[in-house]
């Protein structure tokens, strides 16, 4: 029963539940295994006993960091594979340096193992030796059978022929990733017509990927090829494999692709439900009417970065019926009317839109998000209008309003939202500029005149029950008299209340006492927050992990005893720039707290020297 109960609880809520007794620890520990939880490892002898207890759970999912070649690292692989490679599923070993005999002697120990995460293993590729023994490739072959999703991102020494002998220990896998390795591609009808004999010993080409494709277009589902520098005709020649029916596709940051080559694409794979083509800066408003064309069963669609794209090509979203999620953040060109009138069409039929990025958009005015805002409805749990910095207190009581389930909140940089917009109160001094049907929504909702004017009153932002992540960085206009009465979220993890002039000690201690949840808080550049500030909020949050008090000028070492003696679980600190705490007093702290990755910088002879330690 208690295994059940705590299922319901956030992850940081089920951890601290398991320290009330042994009971609820081990009820606790179920509930974990029932869910989608990855466990960070750090490679180190420390973590042998940690493994072993994963083990006896039954963890299945793990990340190993600070993996290298040492015999401490050999040990630690040594017994991940003893103690979990039995049950484990998904294994991370990005940005490890691991030896060959190491791997290898790890992945034979792991048989259901179904994700596998190499990116930045490069270590593994330098000498082009691995799984090149028939031997040894036929015994990873017959553990690794199953293995469904394998991420090479980011390999320099990846080649045709270190490709060939890796790809081939694994004949059920359906998820590729090669974003950012160096492929070579050369231009020709020859494309396809490659025998073993071409495959090269010293680089990654296009040719050799094309032939893998079509030895596995049965059954290959998801490619993400970003940063390669993927040609129009190199897309043309993948979309064009007999067979071949992706699911998920990305092409973030390929700039030479061409909106006649996605249009190509989307008429070659019409089946793909998730497309990313940010950062490819040559697409136009006909890249995005021929996906909304081709496309009718796209759930995921990120064009960030697209600097031709315009409000002519954001008609053309009305044919996506299915879309979930969409990102056009840094889209300078939109400003949202055309996107405006047709998401009610969107979202006549479900799914509705559950996350919409819109940040960077400098053209983004009250007037279009007024009239996007309702229909986006109950449905949507991220929004982010980071530096729309046009938008003012009417866009936040229309977020208030209508978009109360909302979980990611990211208004940055928003630098005209006002305390009356946090607290749902009238600004007499702003003229109505809401369509009928909100604004007669506001109206019903507006405060009682015999009321304090510092309560919430009208739609505030404390109708936002469920957020868990609230950014309202260099929203400089705000105060205490707003954020000390609307900050009351008891399921919010992350915050940024960075670059806010205006935020004392009072309401430090407010946000402390309403947001006692949190694990990631960033205070840069707040300069009137002092220790006595911090002596009052620091009891408040025990469950920090992540804090940023850069530049806060008026801190000192006092600050740094209290987070020790309150904040265990920190993992980051960034007190750089902070005048009144100096190096001895940071060393100290982490003598205290070890598992701390501290970072100060200091001015010397005129330049900015930045540690971390």
């Amino acid at each position: 029963m208690l295994t059940y109960i705590l299922s319901f609880l956030p992850l940081s809520d089920q951890k601290e539940a398991s320290l009330v007794n042994r009971a609820w620890y081990y009820a606790a520990q179920n509930a974990l295994r029932e869910t989608n939880v990855r466990y960070n490892i750090p490679v180190s002898s420390a973590s042998l006993s940690a493994i072993k207890n994963l083990g006896l759970r039954g963890i299945s999912c793990i990340s190993l960091t600070n993996l290298d070649g040492s015999p401490a690292s050999h040990q630690v692989l040594q017994s991940v594979a003893y103690h979990l490679g039995p049950h484990l599923e998904s294994l991370c070993l990005g940005g490890g340096s691991p030896t060959e005999a190491s791997f290898l002697a790890l992945i034979l120990g792991c048989p259901v193992l179904r994700t596998l995460d190499l990116s930045g293993c490069n270590s593994l590729f330098t000498s082009g030796t691995l799984l090149a023994q028939p031997e040894t490739a036929q015994c990873v072959r017959k553990a690794l059978s199953g293995l469904r999703d394998l991420n090479l991102a980011g390999l320099r020494d990846l080649t045709d022929l270190s490709f060939n002998h890796l790809s081939s220990c694994f004949p059920s896998l359906e998820r590729l990733s090669l974003a950012y390795c160096h492929i070579t591609f050369e231009l020709g009808p020859t494309w396809g017509s490659i025998s073993p004999q071409e495959t090269s010993p010293s680089q990654l080409s296009f040719h050799n990927l094309l032939q893998f494709v079509k030895e596995r277009a049965g059954r290959l589902r998801a490619l993400d090829l970003s940063g390669t520098g993927l040609p129009p005709e190199a897309l043309q020649a993948l979309g064009q494999v007999t067979g071949l029916q992706l699911e998920e596709l990305s092409l973030h940051s390929c700039r030479d692709l061409s909106s006649e080559a996605v249009a190509t694409l989307c008429r070659q794979q019409p089946g793909l439900t998730s497309l990313d083509l940010s950062g490819c800066s040559e697409l136009t408003d006909r890249a995005l009417l021929a996906v909304s064309r081709g496309l009718q069963h796209l759930r995921h669609l990120s064009l960030r970065k697209l600097q031709r794209l315009t409000d002519a090509g954001c008609t053309a979203l009305g044919s996506l019926h299915e879309l979930q999620s969409l990102d056009m953040a840094e889209c300078c060109l939109v400003s949202g009317r055309e996107l405006a009138q047709v998401l009610g069409s969107v979202h006549r039929a479900p799914p509705a839109l559950t996350s919409l990025r819109l940040a960077y958009c400098s053209s983004l005015k009250d007037a279009s998000v007024l009239t996007m805002i309702p229909a986006l409805g109950p449905s949507l749990k991220v929004l982010d209008l980071s530096s729309c910095v046009a938008l003012t207190n009417q866009t936040m009581k229309a977020i208030c309003t209508y978009l109360i389930h909302l979980s990611v909140l990211r208004l940055a940089w928003c630098k005209e939202l006002q305390d009356w917009g946090l607290l749902g109160l009238k600004d007499p001094s702003e003229e109505p500029m809401l369509s009928p049907q909100l604004h007669q929504e506001v109206e019903n909702q507006a405060p009682d005149p015999q009321e304090p004017n510092s309560e919430p009153q009208g739609p505030s932002l404390l109708m936002l029950q469920g957020l868990q992540e609230l950014d309202l960085t260099a929203c400089s206009k705000l105060t205490d008299a707003s954020l000390a009465k609307v900050l009351q979220f008891p399921q919010l993890r992350q915050l940024s209340l960075s670059l806010l002039p205006a935020l004392t000690d009072m309401g430090l201690a407010a946000v402390a006492r309403g947001c006692p949840s949190l694990e990631r808080l960033a205070l840069s550049h707040c300069s009137h927050l002092s220790d006595e500030g911090w002596a009052q909020a620091a009891r408040f949050w025990p469950r920090l992990k992540h804090l940023n008090l850069s530049s806060c000028s008026q801190l000192t070492e006092q600050t740094l005893d209290t987070i020790g003696q309150t904040c265990k679980q920190l993992r980051v600190l960034d007190v750089a720039m902070c005048p009144g705490i100096n190096m001895a007093a940071v060393r100290q702290f982490q003598a205290q707290l070890p598992q701390v990755t501290c970072i100060q910088s200091r001015f010397v002879g005129g330049a900015d020297l930045t540690l971390t330690l």
